[in-house]
């Protein structure tokens, strides 16, 4: 463990990071899955693209996973270890597809981004001027949660757009 980067730290304990970051690494590994079944189970119109954007968003989710255990590393803690822990310590949850319209798992998909914007918002309030690092990377993150909403909204309204084309 790095002492010197712990040292930045200005009014907030290591553990307490550790600890909001556990929280959010649970949450990427259960949106990395969440994206990952979805792009299985999709049905309906412009399924291709969707699944294309589901697998990229995926792919974001893994990604933030590994940052945020770097970090968690970085402050001396251990990221969770056991995947039956991720839905008991996340922020956000996970829902189970059920229903594998296209519209409805992108209803899913923007309701999951929304829920991550609202956890990096909390993070980076909680975190500004007090741990820098972990600031600046969780503003990383929700930029690219903020990104994820945009792409699957524009997504579900192109859908919306087409069918209102046939029942005109």
């Amino acid at each position: 463990m790095a002492q010197r980067g712990i040292s930045i730290l200005k009014g907030i304990e290591a553990q307490t990071v550790i600890d909001l970051l556990n929280k959010a690494y649970c949450d990427e590994w259960l949106a990395y899955y969440q994206y990952f079944s979805e792009a299985r189970v999709i049905k309906g119109l412009m399924k291709d693209a969707v699944v294309a954007e589901l697998n990229l968003h995926g792919a974001d989710e893994l990604r933030h996973a590994t940052l945020i255990s770097n970090r968690i590393i970085q402050l001396g803690g251990t990221p969770i270890l056991h995947p039956s822990q991720w839905l008991t310590h996340s922020n956000c949850g996970y829902d189970a597809p059920t229903n594998f319209d296209v519209r409805a798992i992108l209803e899913q998909a923007v309701k999951g981004e929304q829920c991550a914007i609202s956890t990096y918002s909390s993070l980076a309030e909680q975190l500004r001027d007090k741990d820098i690092v972990t600031y600046d990377l969780v503003s990383q993150i929700l930029a690219d949660e903020v990104e994820h909403e945009e792409d699957l909204q524009s997504l579900f309204d192109d859908i919306d757009d087409f069918i209102a084309q046939f029942k005109a």
